[in-house]
């Protein structure tokens, strides 16, 4: 019977930072939603609400996808993790451009106000992700196990003789 070997130290750290990392950006743009949604109402009315939710909705594809790409390939190979990385940030950078591009012909919302809880939902989270990696207990080296019962014995004398 064979069980599966846990995962390394380093990254099962890196996992936990980039989980830590992302429940930070949801909460962060929680709270951008709802001050975004009450400061849009208060300056620009219903434009301003709309303005706050698209914000919110565009910072969440534009920072989700990073961290979302990491967490899935923590446990494969930098240059996995790098090709993944690449693609998400070009897919992403695609869907905002071509959103705002699609969302310039119309004026039910407010451009100054998605322009800004974009901003603020972008920069925040890079913000987080930073503060999760330098906090991450990451190690730059792997411990080697202990030698078990089966190992050679370091005296050369042999296995089980005392």
């Amino acid at each position: 019977m064979s069980t599966a070997s846990p995962a390394p130290l380093s990254e099962a750290a890196a996992a936990d930072a980039f989980r830590r990392a992302l429940r930070d950006m949801f909460v962060l743009l929680g709270v951008l939603l709802v001050l975004g949604v009450g400061i849009g109402a208060l300056t620009a009315g219903w434009a301003g609400v709309w303005g706050a939710l698209i914000g919110v909705g565009l910072a969440l594809v534009f920072s989700g996808t990073t961290v979302v790409s990491v967490l899935r390939t923590v446990n494969t190979t930098p240059a996995h993790t790098t090709a993944v990385i690449m693609g998400a940030w070009l897919g992403k950078i695609v869907v905002v451009f071509i959103a705002l591009a699609v969302l310039s012909r119309f004026d039910f919302y407010n451009r100054m106000v998605l322009g800004l809880v974009l901003f603020a939902g972008v920069l925040g989270s890079a913000v987080l992700d930073l503060r999760a990696v330098q906090r991450g207990r990451i190690p730059y080296l792997e411990p080697k196990p202990a030698p078990g019962p089966t190992a050679e014995p370091v005296d050369g004398s042999e296995p089980g003789v005392s």
